[in-house]
């Protein structure tokens, strides 16, 4: 894949506070990477820097090869930004507030229109484009700001605590719409959030920030494997007559890395989703009678924990 965004080196330093501390990151076209981290980690100074608005203290960014520092305007043309808090003219309608915007951008009156009447129906809010943007619901705000954001075409998305303060279904709306962008139009997504659950549906990799730097980055998977070894798959069930040779047996299937038997309750550790066949048919040849079953992957949860707890520590 081709790289829109590539960062080396990079630090930004008030005074003796180091904001962020030797960042070396790619993104790649059409990805949605997930930036997370505790308020503080340096999350929001690594965006200025991205989009030109701060100069690093050392280090570069390049946005679809232009250098954000010498080249700010280039990046900002390449680039939108969707800040925690949308602002916008209240007393306009949406649709207003969308054509100051294209025109501000260099399209026509017509062109403006036809754009902004486009977006506002792929974001949901046609049925409010005609209604003042001040007695918009801060659902239907993060809406229009991402309405505001593509109405100039951008390669790149940044978006900074997009889902603060939406209601669930919102939340979903808006997590489906970022999808869209990125895997139908080739739009590459940078999120940056604290709602886990959230980044884990939609993003392709993540990076944990902590104190200025990137403690990992990559799939939620790769970063399973990193922290909990080839155990980050578990199957967990309950049978009758569970006994040490029949523990021994599973043992032996290939993938199965740790197994324990807690009463009548079995916990497995598998790097092989395809493990849980050839236990069942053990444990059931056995004359076992299975009374439930779960499989779980670590999350995003887990792993974000686990990296605070431990390695953000050190």
């Amino acid at each position: 894949m081709n790289e829109i965004i590539s960062i080396k080196g990079l630090t930004k330093k008030y005074g003796e506070k180091i904001a962020v501390d030797n960042l070396d990151l790619i993104i790649n076209k059409g990805e949605v990477f997930g930036l997370l981290g505790p308020n503080g980690a340096g999350k929001s100074t690594t965006i200025l820097m991205i989009l030109g608005l701060t100069e690093p203290t050392e280090g570069s960014v390049f946005v679809c090869g232009h250098n954000s520092t010498n080249e700010p305007l280039l990046v900002k043309g390449k680039v939108g930004y969707l800040p925690d808090q949308v602002g916008f003219y209240e007393n306009r309608t949406g649709l207003e507030n969308l054509m100051f915007t294209a025109a501000l951008n260099g399209k026509s009156r017509k062109e403006a229109r036809e754009k902004a009447i486009s977006l506002l129906e792929q974001v949901g809010l046609s049925y409010a484009a005609n209604q003042k943007a001040g007695t918009y619901s801060r659902g239907m705000k993060q809406r229009l700001g991402l309405a505001d954001v593509l109405i100039k075409d951008p390669e790149v998305i940044i978006l900074d605590e997009p889902t603060l303060g939406i209601d669930p279904k919102g939340v979903q709306e808006l997590l489906d719409l970022i999808r869209t962008l990125s895997k139908e139009q080739g739009i590459t997504v940078m999120l940056s959030s604290h709602q886990l659950h959230q980044v884990q549906q939609i993003c392709d990799r993540v990076g944990l920030f902590v104190n200025g730097n990137l403690l990992a980055e990559g799939t939620v998977d790769s970063l399973a494997s990193q922290l909990f070894g080839e155990e980050g798959h578990q199957i967990k069930l309950k049978a009758t007559l569970l006994t040490p040779p029949i523990i021994d047996e599973i043992k032996l299937i290939d993938g199965v890395r740790r197994v324990e038997l807690d009463c009548n309750e079995l916990s497995i550790w598998s790097d092989k989703e395809s493990s849980l066949q050839p236990i069942l048919e053990i444990i059931m040849t056995k004359g076992c009678r299975i009374s439930s079953i779960s499989q779980e992957h670590v999350g995003l949860d887990e792993i974000y924990q686990r990296y605070f707890e431990g390695a953000g520590e050190k």
